[in-house]
C-alpha cells in the first residue's frame, strides 16, 4: 500500500512563501517520477510541477515559473515544493502524487498518467 502525505499548507499574504512536503511509504520512492497537482474551488485539478527520478528533469505550468520550486530527498523519501511570491490565485488544495512508471525520464502533465495521490493540503493566499 502506497502512503503519501502532504503537509506544510496554510494561510500567507500574497508575496509571502510556503514550503509543501510530501512524505511518501509503501513504494520505492526513488524510482518513480513525482508531481504536484492543485485544485482550486470549481476548476479542474491542474498540473504544478514535477521532478524525475533522478532529479534530472522539471516541468512547471508556466503560472508558477520562476516562484515555485519542485525538488526531491530520496534518502528521506520526501518530495517539496518551495513556493514564493505566492499570489491570491494560487489558493488551492495542493497533492502530490506519483507516476505509475518507474526509471523514466519523462514528467507526466495528466493526471490520469499518476496511479497515488496524497490527501491534499490547503493553501490560501489572501490579498
Amino acid at each position: 500500500q502506497v502512503h503519501l502525505v502532504e503537509s506544510g499548507g496554510g494561510l500567507v499574504q500574497a508575496g509571502g512563501s510556503l514550503r509543501l512536503s510530501c512524505e511518501a511509504s509503501g513504494r520505492t520512492f526513488s524510482r518513480y517520477t513525482m508531481g504536484w497537482f492543485r485544485q482550486a474551488p470549481g476548476k479542474e485539478r491542474e498540473f504544478v510541477a514535477g521532478i524525475t527520478w533522478t532529479s534530472g528533469n522539471t516541468k512547471y505550468v508556466d503560472s508558477v515559473k520562476g516562484r515555485f520550486t519542485i525538488s526531491r530527498d530520496n534518502a528521506k523519501n520526501t518530495l517539496y515544493l518551495q513556493m514564493n511570491s505566492l499570489k491570491p490565485e494560487d489558493t488551492a488544495v495542493y497533492y502530490c502524487a506519483t507516476d505509475h512508471n518507474y526509471y523514466s525520464a519523462y514528467v507526466p502533465l495528466f493526471s490520469a498518467e499518476y496511479d497515488y495521490w496524497g490527501q491534499g493540503t490547503q493553501v490560501t493566499v489572501s490579498s
